[in-house]
């Protein structure tokens, strides 16, 4: 699992464990079934679906947990004030939380057998239950899982995006975190005075929310967010920027989290990082995309193979791991390791079952054979060694290449010594070993075709571009894209969707002259001739 949202300290039922003294924690009903006998893969898949990993809980709810019933009914009705012709029902709060990016209505296309998903109304990747501040009063909340930000959309033949089948450990490139905490933020303040209105409209969205969880919502969540909103200075609910769809900013989050100073008090921690797909991250030696994260005592960056992937990596990797959840889902450090258990259950099904969607579209196989000579002559020192196994490339090496390709540099600077200091204080200490490297490792190529746009910072919006310095744009638009597979990578004109086409999320331009988000760098393979990069391409499609 990447970094995931941290976000919302804002609008939550900020303090609500001082207030009440209850430590109450809810069993997530996003979690799939199981077969009594299931596998730890298949466990692990359930777990990326729907595991709560500690964040529905009262101490989540300080920082990231949402009351969910409350939250979206002030989206709906920021929605339906804005245009009154909208209806009152969860058909525009689906039309409003897609617009972020979230799979609204989606199955999954890879679960391993004896895994299924449990109906819900919720987005995928959006754990939820039911918590009791107090008195027994009942209150639904929610936050974001595994799924929310890995789990991407499936592509047709032709490149166009199926929201309605998603495919767990693929990136969601459209989930749009900053705009989500905003949208949020500003619908609660438009309506924090208006306390009858947000009660109708979670009667018109919930009918069925029963009287005990009303009075709750009514007398104890409403006052405790108008509270925390009159106490928030200034127009956004976090100092730090958030990303753009199919980014996040872990480290700024992390910052936040330890209370570690911001660049710039937080506009200038802008190193945002896009969404990995997950093949082969169990290969890495060290996590984070500048290999900040590493097992104590073992080399930071070394050569692995399928030799190395042991039973024992994986359960270091995965206890790294669970720290994510303390800036993704506001899980407390000294509670974040008891997911552990279901870490290593998620890395089993990334080492045993998990494969990106297979490229769905054509495939020259003469062309590929080319493109996979070129790519062992230009890519594979950093990115890894892959032999044919069939039709299909199995990466046999992989290096942990580690180094300054002229990208970026925020992300990795970002990183400073005081955070590094924070970690101190945690129980982690034992379990990652931390450093500032001020540089960026070049990941596994798994799901590329689909992965698009490219670096660290996702500034790059094609493959081609990226071989072809010279014409990467300054600007672009990003989020709901279908693909271009000539180019590998959003299908663009001119840097804009082409015309009549209606993305499934709301796009935004993406402007590589911001802070964070530079399009320079790594001109590997820019010496290629035309036909080399074409042919690099179709190999680059099989992985």
């Amino acid at each position: 699992m990447r970094v995931l949202l941290y976000a919302l300290s804002a609008v939550v039922i900020a303090g609500a464990c001082l207030w009440f003294g209850a430590r109450h924690h809810a069993t997530s009903l996003a979690m799939p079934e199981l077969q009594p006998d299931a596998p730890p893969a298949a466990r692990g898949a359930a777990a990326f679906v729907g595991a709560d990993f500690g964040g529905l809980s009262m101490q989540a709810l300080e920082s990231h947990a949402l009351p969910w019933k409350l939250v979206t009914s002030a989206l709906v009705l920021e929605a339906v004030t804005a245009d009154p012709n909208l209806p009152r029902n969860n058909v525009t709060l689906d039309s409003v939380l897609a617009s972020f990016g979230f799979l609204t209505d989606a199955q999954v296309g890879n679960l391993p057998g004896g895994v299924a998903l449990n109906a819900t109304d919720m987005p995928l990747g959006v754990t939820h239950g039911v918590l009791a501040p107090v008195a027994g009063a009942p209150v639904q909340v929610a936050n974001l899982g595994c799924a929310a930000c890995h789990s991407g959309v499936t592509y047709g033949p032709t490149g166009a995006p199926n929201p309605n089948i998603a495919w767990i450990g693929m990136p969601n490139s459209s989930l749009n975190l900053e705009a989500y905490t905003l949208a949020i933020f500003d619908a609660l303040n438009a309506h924090r005075t208006q306390p009858r209105a947000l009660m109708d409209m979670v009667q018109d969205l919930y009918p069925e929310t029963p009287w005990r969880e009303r009075l709750a919502l009514r007398w104890l969540v409403v006052p405790l967010v108008q509270a925390r909103l009159e106490q928030t200075s200034g127009d956004r609910p976090l100092p730090f920027p958030n990303g753009v769809p199919g980014s996040t900013n872990g480290v700024a989050a992390l910052k936040h989290v330890f209370e570690v100073p911001l660049i710039g008090g937080g506009p200038g921690d802008a190193g945002i990082v896009s969404i990995p797909d997950l093949g082969h991250r169990h290969w890495r030696s060290s996590l984070l995309a500048d290999g900040a994260y590493a097992v104590p005592g073992a080399q930071r960056q070394i050569e692995t193979t399928a030799a190395d992937d042991t039973a024992q990596k994986r359960a270091a990797l995965a206890a790294m791991t669970t720290f994510f959840t303390v800036p993704s889902m506001g899980v407390h450090p000294d509670t974040a390791l008891a997911s552990i258990p279901a870490a290593q259950d998620i890395y089993e099904f990334l080492s045993t079952d998990y494969a990106p969607q297979p490229f769905p579209g054509e495939i020259d196989p003469v062309q590929a054979r080319l493109g996979s000579a070129i790519y062992a002559a230009e890519c594979s020192a950093c990115h890894g060694t892959y032999t044919l196994a069939g039709e299909q490339p199995a990466l046999r090496s992989f290096p942990n290449w580690l180094g300054d390709t002229g990208t970026d540099p925020l992300r990795a600077q970002a990183f400073s010594p005081d955070l590094i200091a924070a970690f101190g204080d945690t129980p982690y200490a034992e379990r990652i070993a931390v450093a500032a490297t001020g540089a960026y490792v070049a990941p596994p190529l798994d799901g590329i075709w689909a992965s698009a746009p490219y670096l660290h910072n996702g500034s790059v919006p094609t493959i081609w571009a990226l071989l072809s310095p010279a014409e990467r744009p300054t600007q672009f638009e990003l989020g709901g894209h279908a693909l271009d597979f000539d180019r590998l990578g959003l299908r663009l004109v001119d840097g804009s969707y082409p015309e009549g086409y209606q993305p499934f999320s709301d796009p935004v331009l993406f402007d590589t002259t911001q802070a964070g988000q530079s399009n320079t760098g790594h001109t590997y393979g820019a010496l290629l001739s035309i036909a080399d990069k074409r042919a690099l391409i179709t190999f680059l499609k099989q992985l």
